[in-house]
């Protein structure tokens, strides 16, 4: 077992930025530099929080609004963060999550066409277990390259992917201004990079940033 409190590392971005492929990457290079890791997803990473992701990505019956997709995915959150989060970094582990909060405020909040207030979006988080990233890489895409790849990828999409080019540009932009806002947290990627540059790129940030003893 690992002494200390693990680094929590999170993943932002709109669709098809390549969050999961950079997450396994920094996984494999963390692991390989004999590091424990942890990685996870949101929605998800628990049987009740991928069993909501399901409903909010496929509703039945007409999409939820903004408000009903944020209690869906707090409540999974919550559920993340006691039973996997929390744990893992308690014992020393590394854990990196595609997606954590920043979403929610850039899709729910900053994006959608009712979206929830600033405020709800903050009683929402101060409901949430404390833990926060320590390390945001918020990948950035230009529109036109991210609807290219959504049209390559094979598969039904899901109701965030199906949304007019307008709605993924706020995304995008709601992204940059959490980057711009929180520049001590937060760093901006290419995501048009290829990706073993990216990796690269990701791997030196946080090299840069996180991986050095505690207390230097």
């Amino acid at each position: 077992m690992m002494e200390g409190r693990g680094r929590f590392i999170t993943l932002e971005g709109g669709e098809a930025t390549g969050k999961s492929t950079l997450a396994r990457a920094i996984d494999a290079h963390l692991r390989g530099a004999g590091r424990q890791t942890t990685l996870t997803r949101e929605p998800g990473g628990t049987p009740l929080a991928e069993a909501l992701r399901a409903i909010v990505l496929s509703p039945p019956g007409e999409q939820p609004s903004a408000l009903s997709q944020s209690l869906i995915f707090s409540a999974a959150r919550c559920d993340h963060i006691e039973k996997v989060i929390r744990p893992a970094l308690a014992t020393g582990r590394w854990v990196l999550c595609d997606r954590f909060v920043d979403s929610t405020e850039a899709y729910q909040s900053s994006a959608a066409h009712e979206p929830i207030s600033s405020e709800t979006l903050g009683l929402l988080n101060e409901l949430l277990p404390p833990e926060r990233p320590d390390l945001t890489l918020i990948l950035d895409l230009p529109l036109e390259e991210a609807r290219r790849r959504i049209e390559r990828r094979k598969g039904a999409s899901d109701v965030f992917e199906d949304r007019d080019d307008a709605y993924h540009e706020r995304v995008r932009q709601a992204f940059l201004r959490i980057a711009e806002r929180e520049p001590e947290r937060c760093v901006v990627l290419d995501a048009a990079l290829p990706p073993n540059e990216l990796a690269d790129a990701a791997i030196r940030i946080i090299g840069d940033r996180l991986d050095r003893p505690s207390g230097d």
